[in-house]
């Protein structure tokens, strides 16, 4: 039988090359926003029950690609770890981004319970993002197969436990573990790491890059948001960069001006007229920006900050810093 592919992005390549019987793409987003609780966790992963399906909630069964040409279809409302023993091989393509190797964590921390489904689980060491792959050309990629053992099992469950936790403490704590067993997971480590409020401006990785790249002239929402090479940072989407370009634009303070100022009631779930807005925008450092750029300012002092860092509220009053050792908040 072919085996089950889990993966963090939806190719249908992994049927049409022959490469699957199925292939599941994870759902949920563990770098924005607050992350799901373990209750919400539970139930996409447990059992399609009435009270949790396609019109009440999310299940792991809701994003499978092909459920039509699946020899195991009627199978599709048991719990994920059940269903993979359908499988005598259940391989898991994860990728070299920080949202795909967060995935995985909390996959291999989930299946450490379930030693049935454990034995049959093998790991695809990627060394691309399957993002990058064109249509149809899935069938020339032939990562390295490895099984999952106790090596890897007890990466991930710290790491996943330390993602979740109320302050990253634990998280930076990780940097001095070996991590080998997942190879890909250290540097992931370091750019979440990165995204903490720095020591002198406040603002994380992707918030300095950006005032970066304005300050040099680049005043095309575009360029900052879709060119990945220039920006050179890659642990939020599209929208979660403009919404960090929003909090720049928009507070008491602003760093950036000329941000189409139609953003600030447009809902989030507004995707088209949110994509206009950023395409009619030019944007240019206020004085303020530039003296932030130049280590001069510090952002947090003249603005409010909330967001959320794996299991971390950052306010103003709950400001982790990273630069490059952690520091915490300081007690008023």
């Amino acid at each position: 039988m072919k085996p089950l592919i889990l993966t963090c992005w939806p190719l249908q390549d992994f049927i049409e090359s022959g490469a699957a019987d199925l292939a599941i793409s994870l759902y949920f987003r563990f770098v924005w926003g607050q992350l799901p609780s373990p209750d919400e966790l539970a139930a996409y992963l447990g059992p399609r029950t009435p009270n949790y399906g396609p019109s009440q909630g999310r299940h792991w069964s809701d994003f499978a690609y092909s459920w039509g040409k699946s020899q195991n279809k009627s199978r599709r409302d048991l719990d994920l770890a059940e269903f993979c023993q359908c499988y005598e091989t259940v391989e898991l393509w994860f990728d070299t981004t920080p949202q795909a190797q967060l995935k995985l964590i909390w996959l291999l921390d989930y299946f450490r319970s379930y030693p049935e489904t454990l034995t049959r689980l093998k790991l695809r060491l990627l060394n691309f993002d399957l993002i990058e792959i064109h249509p149809g050309k899935l069938g020339k990629w032939s990562p390295p197969l490895v099984d999952v053992t106790e090596m890897e099992l007890a990466i991930a469950g710290p790491c996943w436990r330390a993602y979740r936790a109320t302050t990253p403490e634990a998280c930076f704590g990780q940097l001095s573990k070996d991590l080998s067993a997942l190879p890909l997971l250290r540097p992931v480590w370091r750019e979440l790491l990165d995204e903490l409020p720095s020591a002198t401006t406040g603002l994380g990785a992707t918030e300095m890059r950006m005032l970066e790249l304005v300050g040099r002239g680049y005043s095309l929402t575009n360029d900052l948001v879709h060119l990945e090479r220039l920006r050179q940072t890659r642990v939020f989407n599209e929208f979660e960069y403009g919404y960090l370009l929003e909090g720049l634009a928009f507070g008491p303070t602003p760093a950036v001006a000329g941000l189409d100022d139609h953003l600030r009631t447009l809902p989030h779930e507004s995707f088209d007229g949110r994509l206009d807005a950023y395409h009619r925008s030019r944007l240019s450092l206020t004085d303020f920006g530039k003296a932030v750029l130049a280590h001069e300012e510090d952002f947090s002092r003249h603005n409010p900050i909330d967001r959320w860092w794996g299991g971390t509220h950052l306010t103003n009053d709950n400001l982790w810093r990273y630069d490059p050792v952690l520091i915490a908040p300081v007690k008023r």
